[in-house]
């Protein structure tokens, strides 16, 4: 039994015709015959009472009629959702991304991505790069944005990575506080002597802005230790420290006040990785061009961060 004999079927139980049948279906009519004579035979009973071209359906036909137009409504919404998810018009995407990022580089794909593609569910899980390299190995995701910095080799991983973006290290500040506002430059030897926003130890800007002032035998005065992200922004505006913090993060924010640091210079780079074993889906490839098309904007020439930021080799 398949789905043309299916037809078939409900064509001339609906008709009660065989040739009328067949022209609707642009059949010729013998080969409708060998249909609807093959499905009798594989299901060992008679569907249609044949008298003098009258044709009425059997006790078997009338019993078979609703399931077989069941199966072919199936048959035609699983059609109709393949041709859906082709067309990009439903689907999931699972994007991984760092706490930095989320609040930085992925409002602004997710807002793009969703006017582009509304139909298509989008899945956000927020982790460190170790745990996002990790979920990518078990299969919970199907992309992620992934940091290391200048200090902090990435660990081996047999992840395919697109670098896409070296993106400074800033100082930030409260726009209220006087003596940083007026600056653009600061050294870590001066940056040491301000109070400052720690953030939790896990953290790979953690790591790498401790590695920076031993290599300079320098001991910064924590303020505040431990903070995550959005506290650490939060402390910062209020006047409580200053924080180092990848240059992104000051879209949208006007109460913030940026300053290069100096001898050294800080950076990380921004990867997009996924299993190499793992053939995306097109939700998935739409995803990451426009990820790609995004990072492209913002490093454009007259982009607000376009200075701090830069296109990966």
């Amino acid at each position: 039994m398949n789905l043309e004999q299916l037809r078939s079927f409900d064509a001339v139980a609906r008709i009660g015709h065989f040739t009328r049948a067949a022209e609707q279906l642009h059949l010729a009519q013998p080969s409708l015959s060998r249909q609807i004579a093959t499905l009798e035979h594989d299901l060992g009973a008679e569907l249609f009472h044949r008298v003098r071209g009258h044709i009425t359906l059997t006790a078997a036909g009338e019993r078979l009629l609703p399931l077989a137009r069941r199966m072919l409504a199936d048959a035609e919404l699983a059609r109709l959702e393949m041709a859906e998810l082709a067309d990009l018009r439903r689907g999931a995407v699972r994007l991984g991304a760092t706490p930095t990022l989320c609040i930085s580089l992925v409002p602004e794909v997710l807002a793009a991505f969703r006017q582009k593609f509304p139909g298509i569910e989008l899945r956000i899980t927020e982790r460190g790069s170790n745990g996002l390299a990790e979920e990518l190995e078990e299969g919970a995701l199907d992309l992620a944005l992934m940091t290391a910095t200048e200090s902090i080799a990435p660990s081996a991983m047999s992840l395919n990575r697109l670098p896409l973006l070296n993106e400074q290290l800033v100082v930030i500040g409260a726009v209220s506080d006087t003596n940083l506002s007026s600056r653009q430059i600061i050294s870590l030897e001066e940056l040491a002597t301000f109070p400052q926003i720690a953030f939790h130890r896990s953290y790979d800007l953690r790591q790498a802005t401790d590695a920076a002032f031993r290599a300079a035998h320098l001991a910064p005065w924590n303020a505040v230790e431990g903070a995550e992200m959005d506290a650490v922004l939060r402390f910062v505006e209020r006047g409580i420290g200053v924080a180092v913090v990848p240059a992104m993060v000051l879209l949208d924010r006007p109460k913030l006040h940026s300053l290069r640091l100096s001898q050294p210079q800080l950076s990380r780079t921004i990867s997009l990785a996924h299993r190499p074993d793992f053939r995306l889906s097109r939700a998935a490839l739409a995803m990451q061009q426009l990820i790609v098309s995004t990072i492209e904007q913002i490093t454009s020439v007259g982009a607000p961060l376009a200075e701090l930021l830069s296109k990966a080799d």
